[in-house]
């Protein structure tokens, strides 16, 4: 009777290993999905021109705008049109962000507190434009389920923060399709409720690869507050100097 409860003891033991190892591979699955579609959005390193178009029930503006991103952590917006935007520009440096106003001549940083805050009166938060990959680091990453998209393989990820993370949303769900590409970004708040999603509304082929060119970020509560992204030119993988990403080329615009 003692041997069986032994042999009993080491398979449930066995079992309980493979069962985490398991789950432990299936986190880090969806981890590498997670990774991998960021790093397919932004490329090595790329330059976009886009067109921002901010819609309220009773008006609507759009600005053009220059983008400059190397790696994971630099990246740079400027506005080129209308005139009256024209200069303004963010930097975003190693998790540190600066925004720039040609009107006062003068170039703030960004504390840690108002990432979350709404970048150019978009519906786009700072974080957002930085295409900082914190969410691959400070998330756990599950696996939900999977869709289909065009004929493509979609799959479902639960991105939870962990413990320590120092971030706004109590949960992410992202959408992304077998070709890298996030169909939808889902933002929930700290009691689960859905705040505001990311759309794709097209894809297309665009600087040699297949690209979201229209995004949409829309708020829930409020159907008909929403900030569309158009991208109109992009290439990645482009050689970018560090200089491009200092304060001094913010201010003083050289390339």
């Amino acid at each position: 009777m003692q041997m069986k409860k032994t042999l009993l003891s080491v398979v449930v033991l066995l079992l309980t290993q493979v069962a985490w190892a398991q789950v432990a591979a299936a986190d880090d699955s969806a981890r590498e999905l997670v990774r991998d579609a960021w790093n397919y959005w932004r490329g090595l390193s790329s330059e976009q021109t886009m067109e921002m178009t901010i819609h309220r029930p009773d008006w609507q503006r759009s600005m053009t705008m220059q983008g400059w991103s190397k790696g994971e952590k630099k990246s740079l917006v400027r506005v080129l049109e209308p005139k009256k935007d024209k200069g303004n520009g963010t930097l975003m440096d190693d998790n540190q962000m600066w925004s720039y106003s040609p009107k006062v001549n003068r170039v703030i940083k960004v504390p840690s507190s108002m990432m979350g805050q709404s970048w150019m009166g978009s519906d786009f938060s700072n974080k957002d434009v930085t295409r900082a990959d914190d969410i691959v680091e400070q998330y756990n990453h599950t696996i939900m389920g999977e869709d289909t998209h065009e004929g493509m393989r979609v799959v479902i990820v639960e991105s939870v923060p962990k413990e320590d993370a120092a971030v706004v949303w109590g949960k992410e769900v992202l959408h992304i399709r077998e070709d890298k590409i996030v169909l939808l970004h889902q933002f929930y708040d700290q009691d689960g409720e859905l705040v505001k999603q990311q759309r794709t509304l097209k894809i297309d082929e665009a600087g040699g690869r297949l690209t979201a060119t229209v995004q949409r970020m829309e708020k829930i509560a409020e159907p008909d507050e929403w900030t569309e992204i158009r991208v109109l030119d992009v290439k990645y993988d482009v050689e970018l100097s560090d200089n491009v990403f200092t304060l001094s080329n913010l201010r003083n615009p050289r390339n």
